[in-house]
């Protein structure tokens, strides 16, 4: 019941931005620049072919390879740097400097090496989607009960044992956070991508349209994004609560 109330809640505050935001863009009247939720759906419709058949598959694609690629990074510095001190004073301060240097900088460079490729896009989105992956699974990883641990070892657990039955589980609900976290990202970072340089997806689009004065045409592809961005998020949800469903029990 909560969780319903929660919901209309949420709704409301959905319906009453989006209700003022139609009668200040109607009363500026410049819909190049900002035009109403109306003429966004209007132009959504009207486009839903080209942008559903031709460029959403085309982001959507840049966002599973590239969170593949951060899962598989993640988890993998994550575990290399809880089992070696060495290597976490190597790649710690490495994975903080990564996120320090501003993505909309790089890009073009990642578009000069590898062109207009579709791997220029999925280098972005690794590099911002492979930190909170990295960084929630490792804290995961730490955050293993030493009572727990000593009481395993002492009973004759080896490492491996206690590895899989008691750091993987504690570390387990961290890792979905950071996924959580990433997914949404992902969707940025696909989109900058496209922007800077891409023949297709939606990010590519939006940019197209804004050399035309269409600002309807702008914010339909933001639209798709948002969606496909909320929908990730529901199946990383849906996946937690099926790996999880110990924690219920608690």
């Amino acid at each position: 019941m909560r969780e319903r109330r929660n919901y209309i809640n949420s709704s409301l505050v959905i319906l009453f931005f989006l209700m003022i935001w139609q009668i200040g863009a109607a009363l500026y009247n410049k819909p190049f620049i900002l035009p109403t939720p109306g003429e966004i759906a209007a132009e959504l419709w009207e486009l839903k072919a080209v942008l559903i058949i031709k460029h959403l598959p085309s982001t959507i694609i840049i966002i599973l390879i590239g969170l593949a690629f951060s899962v598989a990074l993640g988890i993998t510095l994550a575990v290399l740097m809880n089992f070696s001190k060495s290597a976490e004073r190597t790649f710690y301060p490495i994975l903080i400097a990564s996120q320090t240097i501003p993505i909309i900088a790089l890009a073009p460079i990642f578009v000069l090496w590898f062109g207009y490729s579709i791997w220029s896009k999925i280098v972005v989105t690794v590099l911002i989607t492979f930190f909170p992956i990295t960084v929630s699974t490792f804290d995961g990883l730490r955050s293993v009960s030493k009572d727990l641990k000593e009481l395993m070892l002492t009973m004759g657990a080896g490492k491996r044992e206690v590895f899989l039955k008691l750091s993987v589980p504690s570390a387990l609900p961290h890792f979905f956070s950071g996924l959580k976290v990433a997914v949404t990202l992902s969707v940025i970072g696909a989109a900058i991508g496209e922007w800077l340089g891409a023949e297709a997806g939606l990010g590519y689009f939006s940019r197209r349209m804004m050399t035309q004065f269409n600002g309807a045409a702008v914010f339909a592809p933001i639209v798709l994004l948002s969606i496909a961005g909320i929908v990730l998020f529901l199946l990383v949800t849906l996946c937690e609560n099926i790996f999880l469903k110990w924690r219920k029990s608690l």
